[in-house]
């Protein structure tokens, strides 16, 4: 759970997360934080932001992806419910006219 401390002045600071990380990752984290001119702190932030977005659109996409297969699914059942019915006569010719 983030923990949400005071300042001085009395206002509230932002909450604070604490993260151990393994010795390779958190060299790559202040290699990456180096190249970009970043605190390590701010790094982790931009990377936590990023895979969160990431992961979110990921979610949402899933989700329509499901919601469409759904209405597929309903489309295709009514049509399968449906009594299946002879053609009254031949099946007429199409004519396609060249203007």
């Amino acid at each position: 759970m983030a923990t949400r401390q005071n300042s001085s002045n009395g206002k509230p600071k932002s909450p604070r997360v604490q993260v151990v990380l393994p010795e390779q990752l958190c060299e790559r984290l202040t290699f990456l934080a180096e190249q970009e001119s970043r605190t390590v702190s701010n790094m982790a932030k931009v990377l936590i932001q990023e895979g969160i977005e990431k992961m979110e659109s990921e979610n949402l996409a899933k989700k329509e992806n499901i919601s469409i297969e759904r209405k597929t699914d309903q489309f295709r059942s009514s049509l399968e419910s449906q009594p299946a019915r002879r053609l009254r006569g031949a099946p007429k010719r199409i004519r396609i006219y060249k203007s």
